[in-house]
């Protein structure tokens, strides 16, 4: 029970500082990417594949901060009810869907390492795709 009422705070704080439109869906589509690579490489055996993945893991895990502010302040210059990309805003919606698309298929590279059927170079690819990706974002928020 302790859990819930700082899960609801953070849920307002979001709700106030990314709207409940297309910049908030865009925060949470990166979040929900991170938490399924996460789960997906839990299940890693080996010791030194798993601290590869660990790593890239976590520097996904540090664009978090670039992704809530990019969207934080897309909501306060560019405010979005539905999902409709406010007018300017095409090439940020753009790149911050193709980050959290990457981030999808990081955590399928990882999920096939995870079966044997991958190497960790393929999760470093995709990773690296999630990066550019929020680099244009940035570029175009700018």
């Amino acid at each position: 029970m302790m859990k819930l009422f700082p899960r609801r705070r953070r849920a307002r704080r979001l709700d106030k500082e990314l709207g409940r439109g297309l910049w908030r869906q865009a925060h949470d589509r990166y979040v929900r990417g991170l938490d399924r690579y996460h789960q997906v490489i839990e299940g890693v055996e080996d010791d030194a594949t798993h601290s590869q993945l660990v790593l890239i893991g976590d520097e996904l895990a540090e664009q978090l901060d670039t992704v809530y502010e990019l969207c934080r302040r897309a909501e306060s210059s560019r405010p979005s009810q539905g999902l409709q990309v406010p007018g300017g805003a095409t090439k940020l919606h753009s790149s911050l869907s193709r980050a959290a698309n990457h981030l999808a298929t990081t955590a399928e590279a990882a999920a096939m390492v995870r079966l044997g059927h991958g190497e960790t170079v393929a999760v470093r690819r995709r990773a690296d795709q999630v990066r550019a990706a929020l680099q244009d974002a940035q570029d175009s928020a700018v």
